[in-house]
């Protein structure tokens, strides 16, 4: 038996092309927006009727126990030193007063949003009637509303130069909307695009999952408050926290905080980031979900609807918001 080379035919095979090359997938997670989620789930959670009856009695009896206790402590100091105890007698009527004060702006600030509810309630009414006599009052609601504001001027000057000339209801609500809203739309623009990049800046540059929470809860609180005294509906400390529990709740039922393929892409970059750097894409997505928020706080604060006018879009918001920081839209 010779011994020698071998020769083994081997079938011809062609070479992969990178056109005909085989996709890598992608196993990566997609950024969720973690933070929003929380605050979403925070904010729109309702207590049982058994815990507000507990904190209510716990709280009932703390005022209680304090109220008690600096009653004595003022009667033993008058006793033992008038002049201590007038001052401090003087200071306690001080921050009852201040407390007073207090609780009557936040009854005038949760009467402001009763007043913006009822012009949406008329506003809705009016178009679904189609009366002008409806139409009319709502525009006296809304005269009423903007007054005393500087920065409406212009805006009711032109409304009531032209309110004559239109005998339908939609028309004049329509004019309303142009003349009126338009340039406070274009102001609660403004702060749904800086919420969205202080959210998104922060939560791609922090490390840190309570650092995201806590700003995402504070600038949302703080967004929802100013678009709210924008429209006239200035809320106090709990109507602020109640309007917001108000929008997001809407938004949890509505699925409108679930993070999809659409959201990631529809932002400025944000399928690229969210490859490049998960903290890059939870910066996008917590933006965007922000600016999510920002619209639906502007539609519950809007004495009207948009009919006359295009509701902003949340990838609109959130590519003007985040075009300096993490590249420009297309």
């Amino acid at each position: 038996m010779t011994r020698g080379p071998v020769l083994i035919d081997l079938d011809e095979t062609q070479a992969a092309q990178p056109d005909t090359a085989p996709v890598v997938p992608d196993l990566s997670e997609p950024p969720q927006g973690a933070a929003m989620q929380q605050v979403a789930a925070l904010a729109s959670s309702r207590p049982s009727r058994l815990a507000r009856w507990f904190w209510s009695l716990t709280l009932a009896l703390i005022g209680f126990v304090v109220s008690l206790a600096a009653w004595d402590y003022v009667n033993a100091l008058l006793a033992r030193s008038p002049i201590m105890g007038g001052l401090v007698t003087g200071l306690l009527v001080l921050l009852v007063g201040v407390l007073g004060i207090i609780c009557l702006r936040e009854l005038a600030a949760f009467g402001r949003l009763r007043k913006l509810d009822r012009i949406q309630h008329n506003a809705k009414e009016a178009h679904t009637s189609g009366k002008l006599a409806d139409a009319r009052k709502v525009i006296a609601q809304l005269e009423q509303l903007y007054g005393s504001r500087d920065d409406t001027a212009w805006g009711r000057a032109e409304l009531k130069a032209q309110q004559a000339d239109i005998l339908d209801a939609d028309g004049l609500l329509g004019l309303a909307e142009t003349t009126l809203l338009v340039p406070l739309d274009a102001r609660a623009q403004r702060e749904v695009e800086a919420a969205a990049r202080q959210v998104a800046t922060v939560t791609a540059i922090v490390p840190l999952a309570l650092a995201d929470l806590f700003t995402a809860l504070t600038a949302n609180l703080r967004m929802i408050r100013r678009i709210a005294q924008i429209y006239g509906g200035r809320a106090g400390t709990l109507g602020s926290w109640r309007l917001t529990r108000t929008v997001l709740t809407h938004l949890v039922a509505t699925g409108a905080v679930a993070v999809g393929d659409d959201l990631i892409s529809s932002v400025a970059g944000g399928g690229i980031l969210s490859k490049v750097s998960r903290r890059f894409g939870e910066g996008v997505v917590n933006g965007a979900l922000t600016a999510r928020v920002g619209v639906a706080a502007i539609e519950v604060c809007r004495p009207l609807p948009f009919k006359a006018t295009k509701k902003p879009s949340v990838s609109g918001l959130v590519s003007r918001a985040l075009s300096g920081l993490f590249g420009r839209s297309a």
